[in-house]
């Protein structure tokens, strides 16, 4: 492996961690040696990358360093290339506008023979088409970034509709629909609701009691064990 290369797999390593990695611990998954390792980190350092730590206590990147364009490989261009045009052709309109402005900020900070690369890519998604919705999902986002409750009227299978007043915790974007995995009040369980079925939407001005990561590991942990009421969507 050339020394560039090396350098950006020790930044592709610390930025894996998010505590101080001792430097035996870096000099091992690198296959060189400490004094290699030492040199590497200095070489990091003075070009800009934020490394605390020394030699016997570990080292961690800090937030906020920006990778330079060649961290990225042809595969990894292309797969970023994928996921953009699935967003832009499947997610809601602010979202879908997002993924091309990204697209567009990628390709240019990119080299020249990358940037080709993801312009030309060779991999397609095809275009597909959704339910219409009644309701913004920007809304949805937004909730769930805030965890914030939400006051939804969902309709059932059969046409029966109700008022909800759910906690949303994801967002699951399936090739056909578009489902809301939230906590509902109105059942006092976890429930899935498919976006194509809701009618109306409200944001309340109160976050729900739980944090949101805590409300997914119990959701992850009940799936686990094979109790699925999201499954029967909305019930």
């Amino acid at each position: 492996m050339s020394r560039a290369g090396r350098l950006l797999q020790l930044m592709q390593i610390l930025r894996r961690h998010r505590h101080p990695v001792a430097g035996a611990v870096l000099a091992g998954e690198l296959g060189v040696s400490l004094r290699t390792l030492y040199r590497d980190i200095a070489s990091l350092q003075g070009q800009g990358a934020d490394i605390a730590g020394e030699p016997g206590l570990g080292y961690v990147l800090k937030p906020g360093f920006l990778l330079p364009p060649l961290m990225l490989s042809g595969e990894e261009i292309e797969a970023l290339a994928l996921g953009i045009q699935w967003v832009a052709d499947r997610a809601d309109p602010r979202l879908a506008f997002a993924a091309r402005e990204a697209m567009a900020k990628i390709a240019a900070v990119l080299p020249r023979d990358l940037a080709g690369t993801l312009e030309e890519s060779g991999l397609v998604v095809p275009s597909r088409q959704t339910p219409a919705l009644a309701i913004d999902l920007a809304l949805v986002r937004q909730a769930i970034r805030a965890e914030r409750k939400l006051t939804i009227a969902y309709r059932d299978a059969a046409g029966a509709e109700t008022a909800r007043v759910i906690w949303p915790m994801a967002l699951a974007f399936f090739e056909q629909v578009r489902v809301i995995i939230a906590w509902c009040e109105l059942r006092q369980d976890f429930r899935s609701f498919r976006a194509d079925r809701i009618a109306a939407i409200d944001t309340l001005p109160e976050r729900y009691p739980k944090r949101r990561m805590a409300l997914v590991k119990e959701w992850r942990a009940r799936e686990a064990m094979g109790e699925r009421p999201e499954r029967q969507p909305g019930k």
